[in-house]
């Protein structure tokens, strides 16, 4: 039995879902997301809440039912709420700063990196040393700030590079006289 599986999943007002077949689309004040369920779980509309659960007891289709309702989920806050991942940039002469539709980072190579924003996709740079990347798509909300990070990730000595607003960094002493 699936824990997250079997509750289902509310749709707040405002929201509106419709279920055709293995598609499920998601339309809401942010915008429109839609999902293709995969074939061993049936979706279905009913009371105002999205419902998931498996055609059969298989191996395979209880490991996709969770799955599958989470990612249902995802699509209803999405076009509700909207998703944002925070980054941090910490390094002397590390910084961002928005060039038209593009992210221009300065991470201590010898030249600029120019991050292509891609559709649906919103990044904002408050301050130099801090990157918000927002959307209705968790996994691409996600993916970008991936992307951007891996740019230069945070080194354990003294901790320069792009992070997640949050995230622990396991520091390693230096190397001893």
């Amino acid at each position: 039995m699936s824990r997250v599986g079997k509750k289902p999943v509310p749709v707040p007002s405002g929201v509106t879902a419709t279920v055709t077949g293995q598609t499920v689309k998601v339309k809401g004040s942010k915008g429109e997301l839609q999902f293709v369920v995969p074939s061993q779980v049936v979706v279905e509309f009913k009371d105002g809440a999205v419902s998931v659960q498996p055609k059969d007891q298989s191996k395979q289709a209880r490991s996709l039912w969770g799955t599958s309702r989470a990612q249902v989920a995802n699509l209803v806050e999405g076009v509700s709420k909207g998703f944002e991942k925070k980054l941090e940039i910490t390094g002397v002469g590390y910084r961002a700063a928005m060039a038209g539709k593009a992210l221009k980072l300065s991470l201590g190579y010898s030249h600029d990196i120019e991050y292509e924003i891609p559709a649906g996709i919103t990044i904002v740079t408050p301050k130099p040393t801090e990157i918000v990347v927002s959307g209705i798509d968790r996994q691409r909300v996600g993916q970008v700030a991936a992307e951007i990070r891996e740019y230069r990730g945070p080194e354990p000595y003294k901790g320069k590079g792009v992070k997640y607003a949050g995230e622990f960094i396991f520091r390693k002493e230096g190397k001893k006289k």
